[in-house]
C-alpha cells in the first residue's frame, strides 16, 4: 500500500516504514505528525483518488531529525562593472519516518454498479450512454494525471547535487533516484557539460551509488556514505 501525499508544498510517494527528507517542519524531533492532504491511495491495486485530497485519509509520521542539505554556492558577476558576489546556501530539511497510512474516506476510481440505473433515470435518456463513457474516460485517465503531477525525487539529497545540477538532470530526463542510479557517470557528465547552468565543474562519480541507496530507502547507509565524501567526491 502506498500514497501520494503533499508535505510542505512537495508531493511524495510514501509507504509504511519509508524515510523521507522534506522541507523543514516546525515539529520537534521525536514528535508525531499527521498529513491529511492525501491525493492518491493504492491499496493492493484498489485506487482511490482525491478531488483534490481524499477526505478522511491521512499519513502518520514521526520526526526523526532536523538537518541541513549540501552547501550550494551562488556566484554573481557583471562584466566590466567590477561587481562580484559570492554566497552560500544550505537548505533546511527534516527527516521523517512514515509510520502508517489511513485509507478511510474518498471515492473509488472504478464506477459503482448501482450508479448505472441513475444514469438511465436522467431526463435526457438518449445522452446517458455518452455521460457514462465520459465518466469512464475521465476515471481511466485520472491515475495518469496523478502520476504526471508528481515532481519526481528530490535529487538535492545526493551530496554534490545542488538546485542547478538537479535542474540540469531533470532537463536531461533524470528526475528520480532510480534513473540516476542506472545512468553512468560519463552520461551524467555529458548532461552537465551540455547545461547552461554552469555545473560543468561537478564530479558525478559517486552520484549513482548514492542514488541507489536513496532509491532503496537506505537513508542511514546513505548518510554514512555522505559523511565520508567531500562535496560528492570520495576523499
Amino acid at each position: 500500500m502506498y500514497a501520494i501525499v503533499e508535505i510542505a508544498g512537495q508531493q511524495f510517494k510514501v509507504s509504511k516504514d519509508l524515510k523521507v527528507y522534506v522541507h523543514r517542519l516546525t515539529n520537534e524531533e521525536g514528535s508525531k505528525v499527521s498529513f491529511d492532504k492525501v491525493l492518491l491511495l493504492d491499496d493492493n491495486g484498489s485506487i482511490t483518488l482525491g478531488a483534490p485530497a481524499i477526505e478522511g485519509a491521512s499519513v502518520e509520521a514521526k520526526v526523526l531529525q532536523h538537518l541541513k542539505g549540501d552547501k550550494v554556492i551562488i556566484f554573481k558577476k557583471k562584466r566590466r562593472k567590477g561587481y562580484k558576489k559570492r554566497n552560500g546556501h544550505r537548505q533546511y530539511l527534516t527527516q521523517i519516518l512514515i509510520e502508517g497510512i489511513s485509507a478511510t474516506g474518498g471515492k473509488k476510481s472504478t464506477p459503482k454498479k448501482e450508479e448505472a440505473p441513475k444514469a438511465e433515470a436522467t431526463v435526457k435518456v438518449e445522452k446517458a450512454p455518452k455521460a457514462e463513457k465520459l465518466v469512464e474516460v475521465v476515471e481511466e485517465k485520472a491515475p495518469k494525471a496523478a502520476k504526471a503531477s508528481k515532481t519526481g525525487d528530490d535529487l538535492v539529497i545526493i551530496e554534490g547535487i545542488g538546485p542547478k545540477a538537479a535542474e540540469a538532470l531533470v532537463a536531461g530526463g533524470i528526475d528520480t533516484f532510480a534513473k540516476l542510479a542506472a545512468t553512468s557517470a560519463e552520461a551524467v557528465k555529458e548532461i552537465l557539460d551540455a547545461s547552461t547552468n554552469k555545473v560543468q565543474h561537478l564530479d558525478p562519480t559517486t552520484w549513482a551509488q548514492q542514488a541507489q541507496l536513496a532509491a532503496d530507502g537506505k537513508m542511514d547507509e546513505l548518510k554514512k556514505l555522505q559523511d565520508e565524501l567531500n562535496g560528492g567526491k570520495a576523499v
